[in-house]
Formats: structure tokens, sequence, C-alpha cells
């Protein structure tokens, strides 16, 4: 539950440190001025808000909201997307191209898990059961108590006029 918990946390700072982290590879690793309008038109504004747009997408699940953690393919989808994200900031010709293709997929199919995660938890096919017949039904509480008389005291407050 730890680890789920520290994957909630990063992924607010995560929005700001994996596009610095693109800036600082460029410069610590030589990259080029190519690379350096790359990063600057568009992994950082890119990287930045693909992961605000993620990061909201998980925290509209309640589960997420009630524990304050993500879940199991949360935290396989963001390590890998997260992994090859600093894995472009090394800037290593010889392996870059390919990398960023896999980052953007990973990336795009990271969207589409989270979009699956989110209507999974909030269709009401877990509150609806069918008949034989596919009639849909909501069943009934069966622990929940019958509505009984509550006495109602109403006290009134009398009000004397000021004298004059």
């Amino acid at each position: 539950m730890w680890l789920r918990r520290a994957f909630f946390g990063w992924l607010i700072p995560a929005a700001f440190l994996l596009p610095l982290w693109l800036l600082v590879g460029w410069a610590a690793f030589s990259a080029g001025g190519w690379a350096f309008l790359w990063v600057l038109f568009l992994a950082i504004p890119g990287v930045f808000v693909w992961q605000l747009i993620l990061t909201l997408l998980v925290r509209a699940r309640g589960t997420v909201r009630a524990h304050r953690a993500v879940s199991w393919w949360d935290v396989l989808g963001f390590t890998v997307w997260h992994a090859l994200v600093i894995s472009l900031g090394f800037f290593a010709e010889s392996w870059w191209a390919p990398v960023m293709v896999v980052t953007i997929l990973a990336g795009v199919g990271l969207f589409w898990l989270e979009l699956w995660q989110l209507w999974s938890e909030a269709r009401p096919s877990r509150f609806v059961l069918h008949t034989a017949e596919g009639l849909a039904y909501i069943p009934a509480r069966a622990d929940a108590p019958e509505a009984e008389e509550r006495e109602v005291i109403v006290i009134t407050e009398k009000q004397v006029p000021p004298a004059s």
C-alpha cells in the first residue's frame, strides 16, 4: 500500500520534474541546438500537459480519492511511461528515436488505461443486476432498517415587546 500511496503523491510533482529533467539532460549530455528546440517547444509542454491530464484522470476515480492510493495498473503504467521519459533525457543518438516512439505509444496507452479504469469504476453495472430474460433491476437493500416514527419536540419562544 505504501508504494501505491507514494505514486499518488508523486503524480503532481512528476508534472514539473520530468520536463525539468529533459532540460537538465539536454544540458548535461550536450545534445545540441535542434534537441534544445525540441525540448523547449515540444517535450517540456507536452510532458507537462500530458502528465497533468493523466493525473486528473487518476484523481477523478473515487477509490483513488478515498484511499489516497493509485491502483497497481497505475503503478505499472506510470513506471513504464516515466522510465521512458527519463531515458529520453540521456539523448543517446543510437537509440533515442525508437525510444521516443515507444514513449509516445506508452503515454497514449496509459491515457486509455486511465480512461478504462475511470469508466469501469463509474459505470452503474455494479449496482444493476439482470434477470435471466435480460431485464435490468436494482436489488433492494437487505440490511436497510425500516423507517421508524421519531418523536419531534418543538420549542417556541415567546418574545415580549420592549418597553418604551
